[in-house]
């Protein structure tokens, strides 16, 4: 009975990757708005009926599509803030990581990329709320270290969320680059990220109103 059990279990598993492939395949030269639950389930050879064991709908299957792109980066950055050693460093590992897994899975990358703004809502917000936790899990780890001493979690918040926007900005350019561009990419988003790095030792420096007036004696 459990060798039955397992066995279905498994194809199970195969027809739900059957129907994410497919869709993926056809999302290539469509946005998920237009993608059609018949045009997935004959690409991925599967009835109709069987979608709806796996999706409720074409929206729900562009969620999971997000959690396949995105999901598995979590635990590799946050591999990468966990080490030790130079900030810059690790941010130049961070790009090379990105740069990595962008050349491995270039359609679910450009999948994130023309859905982030798509039509498809719940899609949208998955790619958001994707988004926000990395900006948590990097705010969490730069507040351990020394250069964040006085900075408040606003502050570190924010700085996580400009790092996250820098990655998807630089996957978005190594889709466009190609093989040929990749260095080139890379390269400038190091520079951008030393940049910033530089910026943050001054942070605590700068007025903390901005708009405020300019003349210490006002």
């Amino acid at each position: 009975m459990s060798h039955t059990v397992g066995v279905r279990q498994t194809q199970k598993l195969r027809t739900r990757q059957a129907l994410l492939d497919a869709a993926l395949a056809l999302l290539e030269h469509q946005g998920l708005s237009s993608l059609g639950l018949r045009e997935v389930t004959r690409a991925a050879g599967v009835t109709p009926t069987a979608f709806y064991r796996h999706f409720d709908d074409t929206a729900a299957l562009g969620v999971a599509l997000v959690e396949e792109a995105l999901g598995s980066l979590h635990g590799m950055i946050g591999a990468v803030l966990a080490e030790t050693g130079d900030s810059e460093e690790r941010l130049g590992r961070g790009v090379e990581l990105i740069l990595r897994h962008v050349g491995e899975q270039p359609a679910h990358f450009r999948f994130i990329a023309r859905e982030q703004h798509g039509g498809v809502g719940p899609v949208r917000e998955a790619i958001a709320a994707q988004l926000r936790r990395f900006a948590e899990e990097t705010a969490a780890a730069l507040a351990g270290e020394p250069q964040s001493r006085g900075w408040s979690d606003e502050d570190l918040l924010m700085l996580g969320g400009f790092y996250v926007d820098h990655m998807v900005i630089t996957a978005s350019a190594l889709l466009d680059a190609g093989p040929e561009g990749e260095r080139r990419v890379a390269e400038t988003a190091r520079r951008r990220l030393r940049l910033v790095n530089l910026g943050r030792l001054h942070w605590l420096d700068a007025p903390s109103d901005p708009d405020g007036p300019s003349d210490p004696a006002a």
